[in-house]
């Protein structure tokens, strides 16, 4: 169960650091940081076409000695665009940039909605020693699942593996606004009471215009095509703890809010937290980060 009474504050900040890495292609990696520079590292993939200045747990990593680092993935953000990419490609970015920052080991991940694809690839990947997927999107173009989605997005899977340049063309004509107006009119009122107050509602908007600003082809485009066909990861040969969170009010990311995709991964642990949705990665923050850093073998500083 969720403790304490979260404010507003509490959730959202502005990140403390801003940077980018370059990348051995030329690419720019860019990133942003929250909590103490010498804290533990947790790295963190973000939400559907948000940047690096959306972050979570505004005090909750400085308590728990956290330092949160955000990328944006390629095409969003601060980050170059790399057409064609694939989710192995971003864990190879991950791991240099890890080594770029002079990490001495393997940090923690959260992989968030549209961010988790991501983070598993880093996961399986050996990149990272711990793994917490919030809110993740679900595999929906796997064939347990096409009895069970509405037929429209039904037929933007099949789309995602049949034909993935047409499904990059519809996604291409998505905005900021677009983005807003779809996770607004899909949440619950538990959720809502988060995200249309601010400063969650400025910071969210902050990181749309954001993620849009080099246009959505190439950056939330890419993302939504792999993110809503097939992976193509092998999750059952994944060996580090891996932790599977969902709001028990969230009805959009996973058709069975994560049973299938906790049971595919050896070891995994499903919460389920009452009370919230698709926000459960704000409001049950310093929950989520506990248990990873206790996955991961380091307790809380």
């Amino acid at each position: 169960m969720i403790t304490g009474v979260k404010t507003p504050q509490s959730l959202v900040a502005p990140p403390v650091r801003t940077g980018a890495e370059q990348l051995p292609d030329g690419r720019i990696l860019g990133w942003a940081e929250w909590g103490p520079a010498n804290g533990m590292p947790v790295l963190f993939s973000p939400g559907a076409a948000t940047s690096r200045h959306l972050g979570f747990g505004a005090e909750a990593v400085h308590d728990l000695g956290v330092r949160l680092i955000s990328l944006d993935r390629p095409g969003l953000g601060a980050s170059t665009p790399a057409p064609g990419r694939t989710l192995q490609d971003f864990a190879e970015d991950t791991r240099i940039l890890i080594e770029r920052k002079g990490l001495d080991r393997p940090p923690a991940m959260v992989g968030n909605s549209q961010g988790a694809p991501f983070a598993l690839a880093c996961a399986a990947a050996r990149t990272v020693d711990a793994l917490a997927l919030v809110s993740a999107a679900d595999e929906i173009a796997e064939p347990r699942f096409s009895d069970v989605l509405p037929r429209e997005l039904q037929q933007l899977a099949d789309l995602c593996v049949r034909a993935p340049e047409e499904a990059a063309d519809f996604f291409a004509g998505f905005t900021p606004r677009t983005m807003w107006d779809m996770v607004m009119g899909n949440s619950p009122a538990c959720d809502l009471a988060v995200y249309e107050r601010e400063p969650f509602a400025g910071a969210y908007r902050k990181a749309l215009e954001e993620g849009f600003a080099q246009g959505a082809a190439d950056g939330y485009a890419r993302d939504a095509v792999l993110a809503m066909g097939r992976w193509g990861l092998d999750l059952a040969a994944i060996g580090i703890p891996v932790d599977v969170w969902y709001g028990a009010e969230d009805s959009s990311h996973s058709p069975d809010q994560g049973a299938g995709l906790a049971a595919r991964i050896p070891g995994a642990v499903r919460h389920i937290v009452p009370g919230t949705g698709g926000a459960v990665l704000w409001t049950a923050a310093d929950q989520i980060l506990r248990t990873l850093l206790d996955r991961s073998g380091e307790p809380p500083r």
